[in-house]
């Protein structure tokens, strides 16, 4: 087959899809901004959107979501058009999903059904798959009567109740088998949870600081992640995918970035913010979130060149309050400014916590790390020691976890002098020489 074949064999197996969403006022702006967001979720689950409806309303109608004459009119152009599946902008309720369901006669999919379809193509590790099918299983739970159709719609994946087997068995399906397999997933995910506590305590106890990266999904985290591996290890197994595309990754990923003098940091890239995350989600990726909540330091990276970025610096804020996160130190990167119309000057800093660069870029690159070094290493200071030589352990730590600038052997020890953290020369305080 060549490759025009293959291309047009793919384009010719995607879903079409019909976009439909209520404006009612609030969101002004906004609602625009949300449906073309929609269209690149549908384009991220590799479906092809073939049109888009909207309708004006003070409030959503509680039985239809839509009016009762647009619901005729949606079907009737899904019909013209030869749509495989109708996408809601909004999160629609159990009767809302049952009575367009029978209504429209077709596959019908909300914004939150079509983000957990993303996570469960995105999700690699069992963390990720576990989570995302207990999210989906919790959202289907009071949807059982409606949404029959739009879950066979799709294929099977490995697993007695994975997300996609639940919709491929939907028939089949009741309550109290979901209810108990919610419970399984729950017990499965707190060991997943333990053993993350565990690494995570071994982290801390080790001094080495912990950078977050966060921000609106592909605002270039991922990017920025896989430079800075290549600029202090080059080790490419370590990097991870990054694509133009919404949730291009979705596995929480934690690297050490060694950048020489004992000053080495983890750099962890978390799963991207989006409006109207669902909230399920954020709950169900609290585990893998708690990097967030447990950093020294947030990166919060921003798409300089989207003209919303604005708002989506907001989205980003919110989640992190929802998170606990809202108190962590952050450095704002403005990254992609080499795709503005007016191209700011970069890299360069504003202020102590604003970065302007472009993750394509090496010396941005190389900015940045002095920027984060600057701010998790500020607690640092010089200090020198004597350790016996009976307290090996404590010389093998020092010489482990901190710059060490000399040292030499004495009648009594070892006189090491290190650039430390705070609480480490608080620990060894009865080696400390004074001056």
């Amino acid at each position: 087959m060549t490759e025009f074949e293959k291309e047009k064999s793919i384009k010719e197996d995607k879903e079409r899809v019909l976009l439909v969403g209520v404006d009612n006022g609030a969101m002004g702006e906004d609602f625009e901004r949300s449906m073309d967001e929609l269209k690149s979720l549908a384009k991220a689950c590799f479906m092809e959107p073939v049109g888009v409806m909207t309708q004006k309303m003070e409030s959503v109608n509680k039985g239809l979501y839509v009016g009762t004459g647009k619901v005729q009119e949606i079907k009737e152009t899904a019909r013209i058009l030869e749509v495989d599946v109708i996408i809601f902008d909004d999160a629609l309720s159990p009767s809302q999903l049952r009575n367009l369901q029978q209504e429209l006669q077709k596959p019908i999919l909300d914004r939150t059904t079509l983000i957990l379809d993303i996570f469960e193509r995105r999700a690699r590790t069992r963390e990720a798959k576990l989570q995302v099918e207990s999210a989906k299983l919790k959202y289907l739970l009071p949807r059982l009567v409606g949404m029959h159709e739009a879950l066979t719609r799709q294929g099977g994946a490995s697993g007695s109740m994975s997300s996609r087997g639940a919709g491929e068995k939907k028939l089949e399906l009741d309550r109290r088998r979901i209810e108990k397999r919610i419970g399984e997933l729950s017990k499965e995910l707190e060991e997943v949870s333990r053993e993350r506590r565990v690494q995570r305590k071994k982290r801390v106890d080790a001094r080495i600081p912990l950078v977050a990266l966060v921000g609106y999904t592909n605002a270039g985290k991922s990017t920025i992640l896989n430079a800075m591996i290549d600029a202090c290890s080059g080790d490419v197994d370590k990097k991870v995918l990054e694509k133009d595309m919404l949730f291009a990754t979705l596995d929480t990923t934690v690297r050490r970035i060694c950048t020489g003098n004992h000053k080495d940091f983890l750099l962890s890239d978390t799963v991207g913010f989006i409006h109207k995350l669902p909230h399920g989600l954020v709950k169900a990726f609290h585990s893998t979130l708690e990097e967030v909540e447990c950093a020294d330091l947030l990166i919060h990276v921003v798409d300089y060149s989207d003209p919303h970025y604005k708002e989506h610096m907001q989205t980003t804020a919110q989640t992190l309050f929802e998170l606990n996160a809202g108190n962590i130190p952050v450095i704002t990167v403005f990254n992609k400014v080499d795709r503005c119309d007016a191209p700011v000057a970069f890299p360069q800093m504003m202020g102590k916590d604003k970065v302007y660069m472009s993750a394509k870029d090496k010396d941005s690159i190389a900015f940045l790390v002095s920027a984060v070094l600057a701010r998790v290493y500020a607690d640092y200071v010089w200090e020198e020691f004597l350790i016996p030589y009976d307290k090996g352990n404590v010389l093998s730590y020092l010489m482990e976890n901190t710059h060490t600038d000399s040292w030499k052997y004495e009648e009594k020890g070892t006189r090491i002098k290190v650039k430390c953290h705070k609480a480490d020369r608080e620990k060894y305080r009865e080696y400390r020489v004074m001056s």
